[in-house]
């Protein structure tokens, strides 16, 4: 049975939600990722911030990514798989949420993630097909 933990990016980071858009637009230029998982004081995942995030979300609305916090930024329920779940509950995950990054969680800590690049890496084209056509459908 392949899992999400041997699917997933390994080294993944928190962003702290006190920390700014700014210091995260940083981290994820020298992580090179897109997407960061932010936590709360007590490590616990409770929201993801991309890249899109905060272009759309606060320069383009004139705002100063200085002055806005990671946690401001998060939205909705955070969702996220256990690192021993099952590659096919990971796709029912992305594709029930239409989600394209998807947190991996093992003993309450964040040990990777998993990007479109590694399902990719990992699936079969009709997998692959199967979950790009739910990701990306239009509501």
């Amino acid at each position: 049975m392949t899992t999400a933990g041997d699917i997933m990016h390994r080294g993944a980071q928190w962003i702290p939600g006190h920390e700014t858009l700014d210091r995260a637009a940083q981290l994820m230029s020298r992580l090179n990722v897109g997407a960061l998982p932010i936590s709360d004081e007590n490590e616990r995942l409770c929201g993801i911030l991309t890249d899109r995030d905060i272009v759309v979300g606060c320069v383009a609305k004139g705002h100063d990514p200085a002055k806005i916090t990671a946690a401001e930024m998060a939205q909705g329920t955070p969702r996220w798989i256990a690192a021993d779940a099952d590659v096919g509950d990971v796709l029912e995950e992305m594709k029930g949420h239409q989600i394209r990054r998807l947190p991996v969680i093992e003993n309450k800590r964040l040990v990777g993630m998993i990007s479109e690049a590694d399902l990719a890496h990992h699936l079969t084209d009709e997998q692959i097909a199967g979950w790009a056509e739910s990701v990306y459908a239009r509501s």
